[in-house]
């Protein structure tokens, strides 16, 4: 894969793979995965005639691994340098789960002259903390937990987290049953301070400013049954926040749906990618 070298404060490598020919997709992975959860979407849009750039986010995959960086501000400033470094024009910015949230900071602080096009998937903006302005959030209490378990044993902590992350008491439907080993192979690979310091970035960021500034069509997708990053406090409140926003809600689906609902998402994507 090649790399992108990032200096200043933080600096690390982020490696990407850039595939295909055609206007560029961005897709930026979710949390604890790394690029490798993109693999069904990657092949269908490279088919479809689209650009697919996807990267793994500092302290995931094969980018580096360092001490420090892991708040959206920072992120938001590695996918800057990659839409530079690449020259990448009339893109369209995919973000599944955490990366949801690079998309909507991105556009926050950067704008949208390079970008045409976004896509929450799943993804955790607007705002998921519970705190006098947004009642309905979730406690910190659970995220606190998220980042003590993680501490204490994190090999076992994502041997319970991957099946709810696809559902699988409920049974699994469109995926493998190695979807959880597999995951926890992408997810064992991991920084274990980028593990748990990317559960305090993505459960505290109010994304609620940066939604403000799209003004570029958005499509919006997320698993009615999704139990990690629930829709009501998500993908429903970012859709009413982004002006003509499109929203697809997936039956039955879970968080994981990139790979448990792959043809059903693959054939939106496209959609949205052409309309």
């Amino acid at each position: 894969m090649p790399s992108l070298k990032i200096t200043g404060a933080s600096p690390t490598d982020i490696h990407y793979e850039d595939l295909g020919t055609g206007k560029p997709v961005v897709l930026i992975h979710g949390w604890p995965l790394s690029h490798r959860m993109w693999e069904g979407q990657i092949s269908a849009l490279t088919e479809a005639g689209f650009r697919c750039v996807a990267y793994d986010r500092r302290g995931f995959g094969e980018s580096g691994r360092p001490a420090a960086g892991y708040d959206y501000d920072t992120f938001a400033s590695d996918l800057n340098d990659l839409m530079t470094k690449l020259d990448l024009r009339d893109a369209t910015l995919a973000g599944f789960s955490m990366g949801g949230g690079e998309v909507a900071r991105y556009v926050g602080k950067y704008g949208s002259d390079r970008v045409s096009k976004a896509m929450l998937l799943g993804a955790v903006p607007p705002f998921l903390l519970k705190t006098s302005d947004n009642p309905g959030g979730l406690d910190a209490a659970m995220f606190d937990g998220m980042i003590e378990g993680v501490k204490k044993d994190r090999v076992a902590f994502l041997e319970q987290f991957f099946p709810n992350f696809y559902n699988f008491d409920a049974g699994l439907k469109g995926g493998s049953a190695d979807l959880i080993p597999f995951s926890k192979w992408i997810a064992w690979g991991a920084s274990p301070t980028g593990t748990r310091e990317c559960i305090r970035a993505f459960g505290t960021t109010d994304f609620r400013g940066d939604l403000k500034q799209f003004t570029m069509p958005t499509c919006i997708i997320h698993g009615d049954s999704d139990r990690i990053v629930p829709f009501e406090i998500s993908g429903k409140r970012s859709h009413e926040m982004i002006n003509g926003s499109r929203l697809e809600l997936l039956k039955g689906a879970p968080h994981g749906f990139a790979a448990t609902h792959a043809q059903q998402l693959n054939e939106l994507m496209i959609d949205f990618l052409r309309s």
